[in-house]
């Protein structure tokens, strides 16, 4: 088995607990810790500048490592946004692209040019979606080539600090903060606690504060083709499942929740790119998530992809309303 899978299945299991590898880990969390401090410091004292842009600025991310619901978050904001009168557009990062330059997703975009999030994003919402290593390059250059966007949502840049931000949204699941300790001992990014704008629970977990969140499978699976099938009608007859995700684990337990009978699973790491078409196909029907379904489609266009649909409670769109209101951005 193969390093990175390995660390890959091995280390979410490891930051649940403070157990003795997560001990002898330890050592590099406090270097961990050391330069987030001094990284910070340099914030703190002028030396290095955040990028301000001309339009608000609404960051979605998470300070753990691994999936939380940040993507589904940032497609639900940006619909909302949209339903409440604002042209909204999407900068990203593009993790697992071969490219580093700027570049506007287009729906005939690939996956391995433009990241597989920021392609999904533009597919889900239809708003305009630019991606750059610096996500401040990114947003004038979306800014410029569509001068009608007035609120920019950045998916995953909680921790890149050269974007300065006007709203922070951070998403955590049921894991919370794990054992609490930094990279590599447990799975924090940042100290927590920290200050945030708003913080929405996607899972049950004992941090307080916060609002809660929906995660369900939509009814409806559909191909490459966009031909639909009812999730209900896949009960009874053995089934393959993929997910190259952070926690692929978490696709399966939903599916079989669904009352499906998952015959083999095949759980890759995240943002894996399928190149050599894995996994091998057999008779029975291969389900995906949407974010694999944008990389497999090209191999097996016959797989079915499962949308992931996250559900916030009213209360937390009438905060994000209010403090869009309060900072007078419209």
């Amino acid at each position: 088995m193969r390093l990175s899978v390995w660390l890959h299945q091995q280390l979410p299991r490891i930051w649940t607990s403070r157990g003795l590898i997560a001990w002898l880990l330890r050592p590099v969390a406090i270097i961990h810790a050391a330069l987030l401090w001094t990284r910070a410091l340099l914030w703190r004292r002028g030396w290095r500048h955040s990028h301000r842009l001309p339009v608000p600025v609404i960051v979605v991310g998470n300070v753990v490592a691994g999936g939380a619901g940040k993507t589904p978050l940032t497609i639900a904001v940006v619909k909302h946004l949209q339903q409440q009168g604002w042209n909204a557009g999407v900068i990203s990062r593009g993790h697992g692209r071969v490219f580093d330059d700027i570049r506007g997703v287009s729906p005939g975009s690939l996956p391995s040019e433009v990241g597989d999030e920021p392609l999904l994003i533009h597919q889900k919402t239809g708003a305009p979606v630019w991606v750059a290593t610096l996500r401040a390059e990114a947003g004038r250059s979306l800014l410029q080539a569509h001068p009608e966007v007035n609120v920019l949502v950045c998916d995953d840049g909680l921790q890149h600090w050269a974007l300065a931000r006007d709203l922070e949204i951070c998403v955590m699941d049921e894991r919370g903060v794990g054992n609490g300790w930094l990279l590599p001992a447990g799975p924090l990014r940042e100290p927590w606690p920290r200050s945030v704008d708003l913080l929405l629970h996607t899972g049950a977990n004992g941090l307080p504060g916060g609002f809660q969140a929906q995660r369900q499978l939509a009814p409806l699976a559909h191909d490459a083709q966009g031909r639909s099938m009812a999730l209900t009608s896949l009960i009874g007859q053995p089934v393959d499942a993929v997910a190259g995700l952070a926690r692929p684990e978490a696709f399966f337990t939903m599916l079989r929740a669904a009352g499906l009978q998952l015959q083999h699973t095949h759980a890759l790491p995240d943002h894996f790119d399928y190149a050599d078409g894995s996994p091998n196909p057999s008779d029975r029907l291969l389900l995906c998530t949407e974010k694999d379904a944008v990389k497999l489609w090209l191999h097996h266009p016959e797989a079915l992809a499962v949308p992931l649909v996250l559900t916030p409670e009213s209360a937390f769109w009438q905060a994000l309303d209010q403090r869009l209101a309060e900072k007078s951005f419209q």
